[in-house]
């Protein structure tokens, strides 16, 4: 069975453009990623290649117009979220949490963290008939298992008289107090500083691995990846290039993005020098028809700026979008 027949969370031909005044933008391109019950999910990629745009639509804060859900499907416990609306629709996406990127401008800074932690609660479609003393209850609660110093206290404080881990300490707790089944972690320790980092990330662990939830981590922190993941999904301009276990791939990258993106982490022990990938993320208004990385891949063909390439089975769960392997397999039928 794959990994798309056993998840809990799937997105399948994922289609995302933009509708400006100079033209549309295909951004997403056929995006599809599956995530299992109580997995580590990676979705890794440079800025600005779509990550953070699939998450929008996954929870429904992508500005439509201009975006605009070209097709493809979403599907978490067998359901099509695309396909639902009004309160069934916010039934299922209230099965996700999510933590955003930014905790200082995700935190309405004019309300107390209380009254807005409070609000999670309450309009979560878990939690809808408790009193509200049992919502404080609650809220001082998910602010302690998150490791919050003084919770109580710490419910009247507004946004800005709190540190940045803490700020994202109120993030996790907010996603958690709905009782998600699956969270989504946008850039979750972008804005924190190195000792905070391992902090909130072993704090996300522990959560996660008590309340057995699937996470869906988006970064284009490699270490973090390595670390946190066990399944990685490689993104580039709107396009998977590769996908497999965190072991696999990477012990052997396949995709020349993949390789670019392992090449350009510096070494902790000064062994051999990084280097960058050549060129610039394509334009998405003249996108290249094909792979999108053709541009800047030094092994690219006439098929590569042409043609799409399909994701193909290597070993296992390991898949590759690349022309190259196909080559490979057409000349070895008994390859993957």
């Amino acid at each position: 069975m794959t990994a798309e027949e056993r998840a809990l969370f799937k997105i399948r031909n994922l289609c995302v453009a933009f509708d400006l005044f100079r033209g549309t933008l295909p951004v997403l391109d056929h995006v599809s990623l599956a995530v299992r019950r109580g997995e580590k999910i990676g979705l890794v990629g440079e800025t600005g290649c779509g990550k953070s745009v699939t998450m929008k639509v996954v929870v429904g804060i992508l500005p439509i117009p201009p975006g605009r859900i070209a097709s493809g499907e979403i599907w978490f416990d067998g359901t099509n979220i695309l396909s639902l609306h009004g309160g069934r629709l916010q039934d299922v996406r209230g099965r996700i949490g999510l933590i955003p990127q930014d905790p200082s401008a995700s935190l309405n800074p004019v309300f107390q963290v209380g009254t807005q932690l409070r609000d999670a609660i309450r309009y979560s479609h878990r939690h809808r008939n408790l009193s509200a003393k049992e919502i404080r209850r609650l809220a001082i609660d998910v602010l302690a298992e998150v490791g919050l110093p003084d919770p109580v206290r710490n419910l009247s404080n507004y946004p800005f008289q709190l540190s940045g881990g803490m700020k994202q300490r109120v993030l996790i707790a907010m996603a958690l107090a709905a009782n998600p089944e699956l969270l989504i972690a946008d850039e979750p320790t972008t804005a924190l500083d190195v000792t905070i980092q391992e902090q909130v990330l072993r704090l996300m662990r522990e959560a996660i691995d008590r309340r057995n939830l699937s996470i869906l981590i988006i970064t284009h922190n490699l270490g973090l990846i390595r670390e946190f993941t066990d399944r990685v999904y490689i993104m580039y301009a709107g396009q998977i290039g590769e996908t497999g276990s965190t072991r696999d791939l990477f012990n052997r990258p396949l995709h020349p993005y993949t390789k670019g993106l392992l090449a350009s982490v510096p070494k902790l022990t000064g062994e051999g020098v990084p280097f960058g990938i050549p060129g610039t993320v394509p334009d998405y208004l003249n996108a290249p028809s094909g792979c999108r990385f053709s541009p800047r891949c030094d092994r690219t063909t006439e098929v590569c700026a042409s043609c799409r390439p399909e994701m193909i089975l290597i070993e296992g769960e390991h898949r590759v979008a690349c022309h190259l392997y196909k080559e490979e397999q057409e000349d070895d039928p008994q390859a993957g």
